[in-house]
């Protein structure tokens, strides 16, 4: 093992800490916010400094190891991997299994992050784990070995899982794959969703670089499941597979795929995917959410039930359909207001815009669609204002909540050098929904996007004036 690297924080103020008992929710909470949060970090450099297993490694020695002997399936890749994650969860949940599922980042509240069978952690369970991997953090402190916010939610979840008697966990990496937090575990199964340009800063302006960043997840022996992708993306992975001796199966190439987009009275518009395995045939499965790029996620997700089977997974067909019926993700394709009609989705680089605007347009008749767009710095801001150029009548630009987010009249230059195009900013969401709300007509649509931080702040807004229109109706 490499030696530890220590990181510079605010040590005095964990010296603090370190005597402190946590008494309740609001002092776990401020507990593990007071670790240094890359995810809120405008300029984040990604190497071993930063990101170092290291620290993950002490800290779950320290706790003696809640990991291991845990079922893990780990998933990596630049978009789909929450998707995934949830319809492999729902499938094995369904056929009897308690399923832990690990996520990131979380659209309203950081417990979603956190589920044991479709049911986040509560508040009594998270202050209790707090007060668990305490004493390891202040160990380690006294070393001047300060694990991240990252570092601490994930070795909580690995505790909770292993509390709950989890059957599998459903793991989903956060930034990469390589240096991520997540990547300690032995897992059963290693699954890579599509790899695009995203986190250049971190991983590299290269697609084949950020494939190299995502497939440093694969493990000796341990079978990979990914998709049909992009050709350099793909070679990265097979030569990783290879090279660790790993079966490799591509949903799409040795595992049979198709997808159809249909309407219908009875579902609407929507997709259905076959596909046949070692131990499975599927023909025109319908899938549970929108999109040509989720029909791929649902393939991808099948093809990991496959190989869990040759494990010794039991599970049969009819509980992974009732499993895809079970499947509902907030902040993707999410209408959180009718007339006008407002869409959100956390659509965070080129290739997932590109999808988002696609499948507006097959799923949702509209006249004109307005986009209100914010992002974060490091993000490929060119892309994705390509990509608004083509789908977008109207955009206007503003920030989240998140420090990294890069203002709206930065935004608004780059897209008009871009493209040419005229376009609005507005400091706030609620401004920038006023800006669309004098501009829509009936047969309009708005979208939300750029940015989960964006996508949480108007899913925050959106239930907050249904909470008060119920509140005012219960009064009449």
């Amino acid at each position: 093992m490499a030696r530890t690297t220590k990181t510079k924080s605010c040590s005095s103020s964990r010296k603090k800490d370190a005597g402190k008992t946590i008494r309740g929710y609001k002092e776990a909470m401020d507990y593990i916010f007071s670790h240094t949060d890359y995810e809120k970090q405008r300029l984040l450099r990604y190497n071993i400094t930063t990101f170092d297993l290291t620290r993950m490694y002490r800290l779950l020695k320290e706790m003696k190891n809640p990991e291991k002997g845990q079922n893990f399936i780990h998933i990596a890749g630049s978009k789909g991997k929450g998707s995934t994650s949830t319809m492999l969860a729902r499938m094995l949940e369904a056929g009897g299994y308690k399923v832990g599922l690990y996520t990131s980042p979380h659209i309203t509240s950081m417990h979603e992050r956190i589920s044991v069978n479709n049911k986040h952690i509560t508040e009594r369970q998270m202050t209790a784990l707090v007060r668990e991997i305490k004493p390891a953090v202040d160990k380690l402190a006294k070393e001047n070995i300060q694990p991240t916010f990252f570092e601490l939610l994930t070795a909580m979840a690995f505790v909770h899982f292993k509390n709950q008697k989890a059957d599998y966990v459903v793991l989903e990496t956060g930034l990469g794959g390589r240096l991520d937090s997540t990547n300690v575990v032995q897992p059963l199964i290693t699954a890579i969703t599509q790899i695009s340009i995203d986190h250049q800063r971190q991983l590299g302006y290269k697609i084949e670089q950020i494939a190299k960043e995502k497939a440093g997840i694969i493990k000796e022996g341990v079978p990979v499941v990914t998709i049909d992708q992009d050709e350099n993306a793909l070679e990265v992975i097979k030569a990783d597979s290879e090279a660790k001796n790993s079966p490799l199966w591509i949903t799409g190439v040795n595992v049979d795929f198709s997808s159809r987009f249909e309407s219908s009275r009875e579902d609407g518009p929507h997709t259905r995917i076959c596909v046949q395995s070692e131990t499975s045939k599927f023909e025109h499965l319908k899938v549970p959410l929108p999109g040509d790029h989720q029909a791929l996620n649902c393939g991808l997700a099948l093809t990991i039930i496959d190989q869990l089977k040759n494990l010794g997974c039991e599970i049969e067909n009819e509980d992974i359909v009732k499993g895809l019926e079970n499947v509902h993700m907030p902040g993707r394709m999410e209408v959180v207001f009718n007339e006008p009609t407002v869409i959100v989705d956390a659509a965070h680089n080129a290739a997932s815009l590109r999808a988002l605007i696609a499948t507006i347009g097959q799923h949702i008749p509209y006249d004109s669609l307005i986009f209100i767009f914010g992002c974060n710095a490091d993000k490929d801001i060119h892309g994705m204002l390509d990509q608004l150029q083509y789908g977008a009548d109207k955009v206007i630009f503003t920030r989240s909540s998140s420090p990294r987010a890069i203002s709206p009249d930065e935004l608004a230059e780059e897209y008009n050098e871009l493209t040419g195009r005229m376009c609005q900013t507005s400091l706030s969401l609620g401004d920038a929904l006023k800006i669309a709300g004098s501009a829509v007509t009936r047969g309009d649509v708005i979208c939300i996007s750029g940015s989960v931080y964006l996508v949480g702040d108007a899913i925050k807004r959106f239930n907050r004036i249904k909470e008060a229109a119920r509140a005012n109706a219960a009064q009449q």
